[in-house]
């Protein structure tokens, strides 16, 4: 039986909900303290290992989104590729900040240089 397309976006999506699960298992932990918590917030914003964070790989993802629809929008009047790079911009700016933000009010001391 072949897969569709949608079919592994399926699979990839419920991969993707299962890693998060264990991420909100791992963070109700007893024992998570400030400086664990806040470096595990700038492991979701940060390059540290590559392609990156979660919260650049998935606007990423987004920008992806954005230039194909550019390419296959009917009137090419950006009616959906320019919510979809507003919302990669977003993802970074607002999510992503905000969350190196909540990690530095935790643990100021973990902060890279």
């Amino acid at each position: 039986m072949t897969r569709t397309r949608l079919d592994r976006i399926r699979a990839s999506v419920g991969i993707a909900q299962l890693a998060l699960q264990q991420i909100e298992d791992d963070l109700d932990a007893d024992d998570v303290d400030q400086a664990e918590l806040a470096a595990i917030l700038r492991e979701l914003t940060e390059d540290t290992d590559l392609p990156g964070g979660l919260i650049p790989a998935l606007a990423q993802l987004v920008t992806h989104a954005a230039r194909r629809a550019e390419q296959i929008e009917p009137d090419h009047d950006g009616d959906a590729s320019c919510p979809l790079h507003e919302a990669a911009a977003l993802i970074t700016d607002n999510a992503g900040q905000r969350l190196l933000n909540a990690a530095r009010a935790l643990d100021p001391q973990g902060d890279p240089v």
